[in-house]
């Protein structure tokens, strides 16, 4: 019943932003969502171009604008939102990724030159819920608190990690020097006792 409800209030609103020349747009929480607003590009090719959001019905929140006159096709980051414009084709393209339920609201793409705005497009986003409880398990505890130790702190903890791992590195060298050592000292007094015992009988011959 409760998914029905809000169904019919999803159609109700839907009829009533196509009553008012708004379109909406659905994205499910912790998704992205583009928006595409066409323009003329003959009449607003030099107009600044910039993505709002609605406080109230007469004022618009500023949140991201696009590059002007030059490098126009790239993106500008504001937060998770982003905006890229093409002049030869005349789209503005808004980008929201990692949607959050505060990003539910009205929006619109306009220009403005010389004080001057125009609206291009009014948008409605509605984010749905639902992706959070799909999302992979918390990883384990002692891992997460390695990483979200201040950064001095981290630094601190690598240093002696590092230390930790030459230390045992040299002592295994030395032992191996030491072993080497010894093995060769091994092997050659092995090799004089042997000749030691070659030349005996050598000698009994000749005494005889």
């Amino acid at each position: 019943m409760e998914k029905l409800m809000h169904l019919v209030l999803l159609v109700s609103l839907s009829e009533l932003c196509v009553a008012e020349n708004i379109t909406v747009v659905y994205g499910m929480e912790g998704e992205t969502i583009s928006i595409s607003c066409a323009y003329s590009p003959k009449e607003n090719k030099w107009r600044e171009k910039s993505w709002c959001k609605h406080v109230n019905k007469t004022e618009c929140q500023h949140v991201v604008s696009a590059h002007r006159f030059w490098l126009q096709f790239l993106k500008k980051w504001n937060g998770n939102t982003s905006i890229a414009d093409n002049i030869h084709t005349g789209v503005l393209t808004v980008t929201m990724k990692r949607l959050q339920k505060q990003d539910a609201g009205l929006y619109q793409c306009k220009t403005d030159f010389l004080g001057e705005a125009r609206t291009l497009k009014k948008v409605k986003v509605e984010v749905l819920g639902g992706v959070m409880e799909t999302q992979a398990p918390e990883e384990p505890r002692a891992l997460h608190s390695i990483s979200s130790l201040p950064k001095d702190h981290f630094n601190a903890f690598i240093c002696i990690i590092t230390v930790i791992l030459v230390a045992k590195f040299l002592t295994a060298v030395l032992i191996f020097t030491v072993a080497s050592r010894q093995r060769s000292r091994a092997t050659r007094e092995g090799s004089q006792n042997l000749n030691q015992h070659q030349h005996l009988p050598l000698t009994v011959q000749e005494n005889r």
